[in-house]
């Protein structure tokens, strides 16, 4: 009989593996050839001197690269020229540019030539630019991808066939990844899919690959920082149970350290070429915010003056104190009862705080949040497409500026087309989908009356960006109201194990 039920779950298991291969190799295909399509599309910076745009700087950290030793990548020099987008991300995202640099070095030297390249254009230089990141995305994200979605769905093989394809073309088709890579011109594929996979680490229990894969995805982007507090308090809450709660801890933390070590060696040789490299990834003067983000500080700025009035050393106070305060009931709740949802909403909710309350945010730092929001699509169908819709809109002047408005219209209405097909949750009560379907229909009317105007109408002279700060302040209200729900779920979640302890007592 056990041998007859092990077989039994061996061939179920063989059935969902495949039903996951045949579903992500069609959709795959389909949103690799979509990414194709967007590129084809104007870049950040295009024809746009004396410093162009992202695509310019991505560009230019190939050049440098390729045509400095490691030690003289952050250094200001006659070489290279920090004021002309220097290079400000961590040692990984340098030493991706160096290999994509050799890339194009090989089919098109004139593209990263020292000096002589600045604002290269050409037609060759642009078709290899863009299939680094279409490669990026190929070798990265869609197998981290890949990997989540086998994770994830092992033990609901009952669900697969009617989830499965829907959630992943939910996260290789996020509307807002694929404008900012293959339109706007960045590689957020790279530190984005290795989060995921690290995700799908920690929920195969396997923690040490997790640290690693984590880590790696913070030196390629700082940014990654947004989901550290949900990865911290998720390990330590699991760790502090086990039965050698500080070797485990060791662990772990050993594996932290030799990650970091091992990526930033060329510059662990002295504290000043450290610090020089550190230096580089915290751009405090460039002020508390730049251009219209929809997060708390240049929502309020309408209000506050916040430039103005505090120096920068009291804004980095004010912004540490509001983000680790608005992270902790999250982290709490993991360190007190650490389970795999918990640890997605987690994800979220410790992206939220970063977006909302952090220094120095962009707007493509949406991204952020609408990760996690992808990974739990499943269980939140509604928020998913609600911060996605959100994040969309936020992004809208970003994309105009850049001449995206086509495949903006375009990938919104296949993000909608597939959110039509959301997987059936009956156990919704109606009361719920009546609150959905209205907050739908108000968002959706006001989006298009202000896209409508925002393309048709100028603004008043006399305030130039008045546009900008409305769609900031629509979007800024909605984020709000997700990051305050998706708090709620996850608190709700440590009240469940508080009543389910006591019950344990009382028998």
């Amino acid at each position: 009989m056990e041998k007859k039920r092990g077989r039994k779950v061996m061939e179920d298991k063989e059935v969902v593996h495949r039903g996951i291969a045949v579903s992500f190799l069609c959709i795959a295909v389909f949103a690799f050839l979509v990414r194709v399509a967007i590129s084809l599309h104007p870049y950040s910076g295009a024809g746009n001197p004396p410093k162009y745009g992202d695509f310019e700087a991505q560009r230019h950290w190939m050049e440098i690269t390729l045509n400095l030793p490691p030690k003289e990548w952050y250094s200001n020099s006659t070489s290279n020229d920090l004021n002309y987008w220097g290079l400000d991300y961590p040692p990984l995202t340098a030493y991706q540019s160096y290999v994509h640099g050799l890339l194009l070095r090989f089919f098109h030297p004139e593209a990263v030539s020292l000096f002589t390249s600045r604002g290269h254009e050409s037609y060759l230089g642009k078709l290899l630019m863009r299939w680094t990141v279409l490669l990026s995305d190929a070798l990265v994200f869609f197998p981290a991808v890949l990997y989540f979605i086998v994770v994830y769905y092992a033990g609901h093989p009952n669900g697969l066939k009617t989830n499965i394809a829907w959630h992943i073309a939910i996260m290789l088709l996020n509307p807002c990844l694929v404008l900012i890579d293959h339109g706007h011109f960045q590689y957020n594929c790279i530190s984005l899919g290795l989060t995921v996979a690290a995700v799908a680490a920690v929920l195969s229990e396997k923690e040490l690959l997790a640290c690693f894969l984590f880590c790696l995805g913070l030196n390629h982007k700082q940014m990654t920082a947004y989901f550290a507090p949900a990865f911290f308090s998720h390990l330590l809450g699991k760790c502090i149970r086990r039965q050698n709660p500080l070797l485990e801890i060791s662990k772990l933390g050993l594996m932290v350290l030799g990650t970091f070590a091992l990526v930033w060696w060329p510059y662990l040789h002295s504290m000043e070429a450290f610090l020089k490299v550190l230096s580089r990834l915290a751009p405090f003067e460039r002020g508390i915010y730049e251009d219209y983000v929809a997060n708390f500080w240049c929502t309020t700025s309408v209000l506050i003056k916040w430039k103005k009035m505090f120096t920068t050393e009291s804004l980095k106070l004010f912004s540490l104190g509001a983000t680790i305060s608005s992270c902790l009931p999250s982290m709490v709740q993991q360190i007190w009862a650490p389970s795999s949802q918990g640890f997605l909403y987690g994800l979220l909710n410790s992206a939220f705080s970063f977006y909302t309350f952090s220094f120095q945010v962009h707007e493509k730092s949406i991204l952020l949040p609408l990760l996690p929001a992808t990974l739990l699509a499943l269980e939140e169908p509604f928020l998913l497409k609600w911060i996605t819709l959100n994040a969309l809109f936020s992004m809208f002047p970003l994309l105009c500026r850049d001449k995206l408005v086509l495949p903006y219209i375009a990938l919104s209405a296949l993000f909608i087309l597939i959110c039509y097909h959301v997987p059936d949750r009956r156990q919704d009560r109606k009361e719920t989908r009546s609150f959905n379907s209205f907050m739908t229909t108000f968002f959706v009317f006001c989006s298009v009356v202000l896209h409508g105007v925002y393309l048709t109408m100028d603004p008043p002279s006399r305030y130039p960006f008045l546009f900008e700060a409305v769609i900031m302040l629509l979007c800024f209200s909605q984020f709000m109201f997700l990051a305050f729900y998706s708090n709620a779920k996850q608190l709700m979640l440590l009240k469940h194990t508080i009543l389910m302890d006591k019950e344990k007592k009382l028998l």
